[in-house]
């Protein structure tokens, strides 16, 4: 009898996995973890699901980021938006044969999940840990580190001029405000011009570029422009009326401005029909049959296709949804419940939004631009306050930096907010249309020096360099938060162009004002010694007055002095120079031409030998993670200070 028992039971066990297999469509890896996201690691994994499947996927992938975002941080709402169309394109296209762009990079979370990068995802941003943008070092997959917005049309030009092969298709999939950027328009123009088969353009309007245009007419017209059906349709009527005789080429051209008309009643025409690129949309960007049905029918075609999406930033998690300026966009750890950060204190963007808030209470003619950045750089507050002052013109430096030039020749003082990293998008407009015309305009710098999580592309690490080569341009870096709002003060007073940086750092308060500037060019002298004269700039203060009192516990009696202006100089330079037998500088900016630079040259004018010893950013690109150590990689810490120190007496002894 338990025999009997035994045997039935086993049975019904065989029968309910047979029947999960056969309809289901789990493997026996989905009935031990009951994850479908544990199955797939290549795209070809995606292949073998059904629609029901591939629904519960994207529900895993949202919780999935949600989980090890909340632990790590990273880009968070941007991914949430594009889980079904990254799917979609996995399924349709075959990467890496055929190659998926992502712009912004900040996009292609789903993308790493589904080529193998799962298990690396604890370490997401991390040392040694996975991008958070696309990179070739890690997948086959990935083709460029586009982390630098508008990008991803001339990749994709140039990718599929260079191919060998016209049947393999490149896919660029921009948005999240990419498109704002002047960058893609000259591409897309170039690509009207060219008409490359196998180039495909996705416009991911997630609410951010374009104003979402839905409704079931505009998925039923975007079926029929990619459906060669409609096609043939239009060119078979052209031949007929071509053949009527006499008022053949009349009745032709009556027929296309009829159809012309027909479309103008029920889609305007965009720009992309303008351009004479093929378009088709918009469309649900989270309709997985309709986006796989889009993108083959748009495969079919000789020439490129523009595909129109509209999704949902931060998709499926609520805090985001609510969150209805910035999305929950960018976030640090923060608590999954609430979408709330952990991380309590200031920061030393919250200390500019504060001071120049301050300023622009007491001055009229100031004015602020942004380039998509207004709460990241700080410009909420005044914003607020004063929204017809705070002009954001999407991602377009070199338009900020233009029309902040038109604003200065206006009798405005403009102050310019942008990363650091993104300011050197418009260094021709920077000296040739503010410094040129001598416009009083000041950049302030967000991110400057190593930033970190980010990765290569957004270290602030050559400002210092490319600014202090422009004719007229004052160069500031404070070093503490009372510091920032005085050099503010003064460079909104200055008749002329300048600029500071500042580091993405914790703050210990935000002073108020009313701040005293600054005078430009005038350094400030922390500690005398007659060893060493230390000069160090910004954020690299703090690092050097604890190596000071280090190196005085060693018998080493140092001059440190806040150089907190890197151009103009003080005066008093070759003065203490001569007076001490070494020379360190210390910045957080790439050494080749940065303020060590700048010091040599200025004491090679004075006649001035002092050996000089430049501690800084290594000519190299910086990696991603943790930004202490990175700095202690490189020597950019109280503990390499004094090493560098040392060595330099060391060797001078000898």
């Amino acid at each position: 009898m338990v025999a009997v028992v035994v045997v039935v039971v086993v049975v019904v066990v065989v029968a309910v996995v047979v029947v999960v297999v056969v309809v289901v469509g789990f493997s026996p890896l989905d009935l031990r973890s009951m994850s479908l996201l544990d199955s797939i690691d290549d795209p070809k994994d995606l292949l073998r699901l059904d629609e029901g499947q591939l629904e519960v996927l994207a529900g895993e992938i949202r919780s999935f980021l949600i989980d090890h975002m909340s632990n790590t941080g990273g880009h968070l709402s941007p991914n949430l938006g594009v889980v079904e169309l990254t799917l979609a394109l996995h399924r349709i296209f075959d990467s890496p044969k055929d190659r998926i762009l992502f712009d912004v990079g900040h996009q292609a979370y789903t993308h790493k999940l589904i080529t193998g990068r799962r298990d690396l995802f604890g370490g997401l941003r991390q040392d040694g840990g996975l991008s958070g943008y696309p990179n070739p070092a890690e997948s086959k997959h990935d083709f460029v580190e586009n982390s630098h917005s508008s990008t991803s049309l001339s990749y994709a030009m140039g990718m599929a001029k260079a191919r060998d092969n016209e049947d393999d298709f490149v896919i660029a999939v921009i948005g999240d405000g990419a498109l704002t950027g002047g960058m893609a328009y000259e591409a897309l123009n170039h690509i009207a011009q060219e008409k490359p088969k196998g180039l495909i353009i996705v416009l991911n309007d997630n609410g951010r570029s374009y104003a979402p245009t839905v409704g079931g007419l505009a998925e039923h017209l975007s079926r029929l422009r990619v459906d060669h059906r409609y096609e043939d349709a239009k060119q078979a009527l052209g031949r007929m009326l071509g053949k009527l005789p006499v008022v053949g080429d009349l009745a032709e051209e009556a027929a296309v401005r009829m159809k012309d008309t027909l479309k103008e009643m029920v889609q305007p025409l965009t720009f992309f029909d303008v351009l004479g690129l093929k378009y088709t949309g918009p469309i649900n960007g989270h309709n997985l049959p309709l986006l796989e049905e889009t993108f083959t029918k748009a495969k079919e075609f000789e020439e490129p296709v523009v595909i129109h999406i509209t999704t949902e930033k931060g998709r499926g998690y609520g805090p985001a949804i609510l969150d209805e300026r910035e999305k929950l966009h960018g976030v640090g750890k923060f608590e999954v419940a609430t979408g709330k950060p952990l991380a309590n204190g200031f920061t030393m963007t919250q200390v500019f939004e504060s001071a120049l808030l301050e300023i622009a209470d007491a001055d009229p003619s100031i004015v602020a631009v942004t380039a998509a950045m207004q709460s990241p750089t700080g410009l909420n507050a005044m914003a607020a306050k004063y929204p017809d002052r705070v002009f954001d013109v999407g991602i377009c430096e070199q338009h900020a930096v233009t029309m902040a030039a038109g604003l200065a020749m206006g009798g405005k003082h403009p102050v310019v907010s942008i990363y650091s990293t993104f300011m050197q998008r418009a260094l021709d407009q920077v000296t040739y249309d503010v410094a040129l015309h001598k416009q009083p305009v000041t950049f302030v710098l967000d991110r400057a020096g190593v930033t970190g999580p980010d990765g290569p592309s957004h270290h602030g690490m050559f400002d210092l360099s490319f600014l202090r080569m422009v004719p007229g341009m004052v160069v500031g870096a404070p070093s503490t938060e009372q510091e920032l709002g005085e050099m503010l003060t003064a460079l909104t007073r200055h008749d002329g162009p300048g600029s500071i940086r500042y580091p993405k750092a914790v703050a210990t308060s935000i002073p108020t004002g009313p701040f005293e500037p600054t005078p430009i060019g005038q350094w400030e002298e922390l500690h005398t010694g007659s060893d060493v004269l230390i000069l160090a700039v910004g954020s690299m203060v703090e690092p050097a007055q604890k190596a000071v009192g280090r190196l005085a516990e060693g018998g080493i009696a140092a001059t440190l002095i806040n150089a907190r202006w890197v151009k103009p100089m003080d005066a008093r330079l070759p003065a203490w120079a001569a007076s001490h037998p070494h020379i360190v500088t210390v910045e957080d900016n790439i050494v080749t031409g940065g303020f060590g630079a700048g010091v040599s040259e200025a004491l090679a004018q004075a006649s001035v030998a002092t050996p000089l010893t430049m501690i800084g950013i290594p000519p190299d690109f910086l990696r991603f993670g943790n930004p202490e150590s990175i700095r202690d990689e490189i020597g950019l810490t109280e503990g390499g200070i004094v090493t560098t120190v040392q060595q330099a007496l060391s060797l001078e002894a000898h």
